[in-house]
């Protein structure tokens, strides 16, 4: 049942496999980035989200569903890092077919940065009964990925206060006045598609997480 705690072995091919993605990416991330400072402060959340999964994987594994989601999240921040996030050439392609006005690749990772979260706070806030009813449920996780967004702002403007002349990397908000309201929205909108289009197959994941194995 949802709620029980469920242990599996440290090592296992999927977590061979998600170590063996993160570090190749990492690995390429690190060769030559656009600014050896900005790449340290791009991807330390996608190293940390590696330390504290690596740390909780006996004790609370969690579904293949949301570690494969922290991994696709974590290579979006380690390609911004190398980059950085208004240099990405796909992007940049991108804009000139679309005749698009910037590089909009941080809206990628804002999207993913509501989006992820929400189903990490689903699956914690489900397998330890902490709320009960769907709309209870979805609210509290979207307000969640909202409050997770908005702090990761406060960072920003923290981090480009200190830095000074590496703020524009970092914020990469190529001059759009209305870029941290526009990143928290695609983080808003990535966490109420989470909600709305995942829950289902995440609840089966969650079903067959919580059953005895074999």
């Amino acid at each position: 049942m949802q709620g029980e705690r469920v242990t599996e072995p440290l090592v296992t091919r999927g977590s061979i496999t998600w170590a063996g993605v993160f570090l190749l990416v990492l690995a390429w991330s690190a060769i030559q980035p656009f600014d050896r400072f900005i790449w340290w402060l791009e991807v330390s959340p996608a190293l940390i989200a590696a330390g504290v999964l690596l740390l909780t994987r006996r004790r609370f594994p969690l579904t293949p569903l949301t570690y494969s989601l922290i991994l696709l999240h974590t290579i979006i921040l380690l390609v911004g890092g190398h980059y950085t996030y208004a240099e990405v050439p796909l992007f940049d392609w991108l804009a000139e077919v679309f005749n698009w006005q910037r590089n909009n690749y941080d809206k990628v990772g804002h999207f993913a940065q509501g989006f992820v979260p929400a189903m990490v706070a689903r699956e914690i806030l489900l397998r330890n009964r902490v709320v009960n009813g769907p709309i209870w449920l979805g609210s509290i996780i979207v307000c969640i990925s909202l409050a997770i967004s908005a702090l990761y702002e406060l960072v920003e403007w923290w981090v480009a206060l200190l830095t000074g002349t590496a703020a524009e990397a970092f914020l990469a908000t190529q001059g759009y006045v209305w870029d941290t309201q526009s990143d928290m929205a695609w983080a808003l909108f990535g966490a109420v598609v989470a909600v709305l289009l995942f829950s289902s197959w995440h609840d089966r994941q969650l079903q067959t997480l919580a059953q005895p194995p074999n």
